[in-house]
């Protein structure tokens, strides 16, 4: 079976007035004469396919090639659908799906799925309360004293590099000028400059090394991070307020949300019946069990 340009603009036609959920900045709203989400939508091979699955799999397409919702981009997208469809097919046909290694893969996505779902209802169910959301901010930030840091930094390759420039450095040269000539981050043109910022902004190390100084002094030893090699001189310190509880609510909501969904994982596995194999653990001991919850 081909798919003519005048079968796949009708069935197009049927999808657009219908899947208004595909095209998240619709504001249409579904007619009510609209056929239900298991109307076929195609029949392929004597095998009813629905149109909720075709919804579902444009809407992910859609999310995951970041394109707009167009017609062309419905052409194009239920062609490759018939193409997933008819292969699938084939497959089944070949009995590619009894290979031990298929049905893993199958059962695991479906397991990966069943997860993200429960996940997802426990969240949806029990949202964080602005009670909870108030003592996630106190506890993070009410009695925190927030030291901020201005300082300028040298990024080099190399420990060698490094070195040499605070040799340099020792013998009085002048730490924007060295910056600006041998910087390799994005702040080397502003001869190192950082402007104000938190310790929690900067990579362990990083911070670690700021804190450690006094204004007026710079790293006498090169600090590695992910990045590469710094030379970093503190210009001053000042103590900052606590943000206002309504700038780092998305913040706070998410970490609720994250221990909300531990609390729940840890439930499962307390009340779960586990057996390992003892054969394979002998040769492969298991690392600590942990509830930490999947990241979103």
């Amino acid at each position: 079976m081909r798919t003519t340009p005048y079968v796949a603009g009708c069935v197009l036609a049927l999808f657009a007035a219908t899947a208004g959920a595909a095209d998240e900045t619709s504001a249409q709203k579904t007619p009510p004469s609209a056929p239900s989400g298991n109307t076929t939508i195609a029949t392929i091979n004597g095998q009813a396919f629905p149109l909720d699955m075709f919804r579902l799999f444009y809407a992910e397409r859609l999310r995951q090639t970041h394109q707009e919702n167009s017609p062309a981009m419905q052409n194009q997208l239920f062609n490759e659908f018939i193409n997933i469809a008819v292969t699938a097919q084939d497959a089944e046909h070949k009995g590619l799906d009894k290979q031990e290694n298929v049905r893993t893969a199958i059962a695991l996505q479906r397991l990966e799925l069943l997860s993200r779902v429960a996940i997802q209802s426990t969240a949806q169910a029990d949202k964080p309360t602005e009670a909870e959301l108030k003592k996630a901010y106190d506890e993070r930030y009410g009695t925190t004293k927030r030291t901020q840091y201005k300082a300028r930094h040298i990024l080099v390759k190399t420990e060698a590099e490094a070195n040499k420039l605070i040799k340099q450095l020792n013998k009085g040269a002048k730490f924007a000028d060295l910056a600006k000539a041998n910087s390799i981050g994005p702040t080397g043109k502003k001869g190192g400059e950082l402007g104000w910022f938190d310790a929690s902004d900067m990579a362990p190390p990083f911070a670690e090394a700021v804190a450690a100084l006094k204004p007026g002094q710079y790293t006498k030893k090169p600090v590695q991070t992910q990045f590469g090699w710094h030379v970093i001189l503190l210009e001053e310190t000042r103590q900052a307020a606590p943000p206002a509880m309504s700038d780092v609510k998305g913040e706070l909501t998410t970490a609720v949300e994250r221990e909300k969904l531990s609390k729940y994982i840890a439930g499962l596995r307390d009340k779960t019946d586990l057996k390992l194999n003892p054969e394979l653990i002998k040769q492969n001991p298991p690392p600590a069990a942990s509830a930490k919850a999947p990241a979103k």
